[in-house]
């Protein structure tokens, strides 16, 4: 029989986490469009994206929160705990960047909405990195 793979994380909670990476990645390319064309519409367009960034990222936040409990004597702990400090940093960073993104006219976005984008979009993409990556095989005991 073929050995069988286990994954960092749950298909659910990789599923939600595809949400916060596509959408931060967005935000960051609304943000530049943004302050390239100057044109309003592309900050509003951002400022939607990260605030559903935000909401999925909170449902990866809990998801990450009780893996990290669960592995705790596990051997992803260390693993666990740097997924789960990046998804902190995540949400955390887009909780401000939803905030600079509500101000009015060209400060919503600027050097700090687009500092907070870019580091949004390298947590997300890490902390995808390392919930998609190096799935442990383990052999079926007969």
């Amino acid at each position: 029989m073929a050995p069988a793979s286990i994954h960092f994380a749950s298909p659910l909670h990789r599923l939600l986490l595809a949400f916060p990476i596509a959408l931060y990645a967005g935000g960051l390319a609304s943000d530049i469009t943004y302050l390239n064309s100057e044109v309003v519409q592309w900050s509003h367009f951002a400022a939607w994206m990260i605030a559903g960034a935000q909401a999925f990222g909170a449902l990866v936040l809990v998801f990450a929160l009780f893996g990290a409990i669960r592995r705790r004597k596990h051997a992803w702990r260390g693993r666990s705990m740097v997924y789960l400090l990046l998804v902190v940093v995540m949400w955390t960073a887009g909780l401000i960047n939803s905030f600079q993104h509500s101000r009015d006219g060209w400060s919503s976005v600027g050097n700090t909405g687009l500092v907070l984008s870019i580091v949004c979009t390298l947590a997300a993409l890490v902390a995808g990195w390392i919930a998609y990556s190096n799935p442990v095989l383990r052999e079926d005991a007969r």
